[in-house]
């Protein structure tokens, strides 16, 4: 078996991580590379060719390339099922649907939050301006979706990817001293306090 997954050389990538987390949950080895997306080496050969969104990150497994890190979760997840592999979607096929439909909304969803509170102040700086009005309004909207889903230390009866997917997007604001109730920045930082993200967050290169 041959897994190789390419990332961003910042480590700032949350689909990365989404998906290096994956990895690491099911005790999958394989090989890191990262890309230079400062310097748009995604967009030239070789990883162009390779990867057909251009984008990380870029599963290869045995040849076969995937992008899209929610397709990339759920392909491992089919490929190397449970009870074998520890799975990181519900096996019951409605609070599976709703990790993905989380999953989807957030990366779809809450564009303000993602511009003015990007992941470089989840891994390096934190803001220091104020949210806008948008920003604000779509934390809120964050918060209130939060709050509904989390009652306890994951979404479900077991921890899945999509906790990961939105600690990261809670992180946003946490990280920024922005306002987020206790219960969902308990919730945030025991997803980070998992050993997959803290790996994660030791190859963040130091500034």
């Amino acid at each position: 078996m041959s897994l190789t997954l390419y990332v961003d050389s910042q480590f700032t990538s949350p689909y990365a991580l989404s998906v290096f987390v994956t990895l690491k949950e099911k005790g999958l080895p394989f090989e890191l590379k990262t890309v230079d997306l400062d310097a748009g080496a995604n967009l030239v050969p070789p990883f162009r060719d390779l990867a057909l969104t251009a984008r990380v990150p870029a599963l290869v497994h045995n040849g076969f390339v995937l992008t899209e890190s929610s397709a990339i979760s759920e392909y491992l997840d089919e490929v190397f099922p449970a009870p074998e592999y520890h799975a990181v979607l519900p096996r019951n096929a409605q609070r599976r649907a709703l990790a993905r439909q989380v999953q989807a909304w957030l990366r779809s969803d809450l564009m303000p939050i993602r511009q003015e509170r990007s992941t470089i102040t989840v891994f390096y700086e934190p803001a220091t301006q104020p949210l806008s009005p948008a920003a604000r309004a779509a934390a809120d909207k964050l918060v209130r979706a939060a709050s509904k889903l989390v009652d306890g230390p994951s979404l479900f009866t077991r921890w899945c990817v999509a906790d990961t997917d939105l600690a990261v997007m809670l992180m946003r604001l946490i990280k920024s001293g922005d306002e987020v109730p206790q219960k969902l920045k308990d919730y945030a930082e025991a997803q980070w306090q998992r050993a997959p993200v803290q790996e994660w967050l030791a190859l963040v290169p130091k500034k």
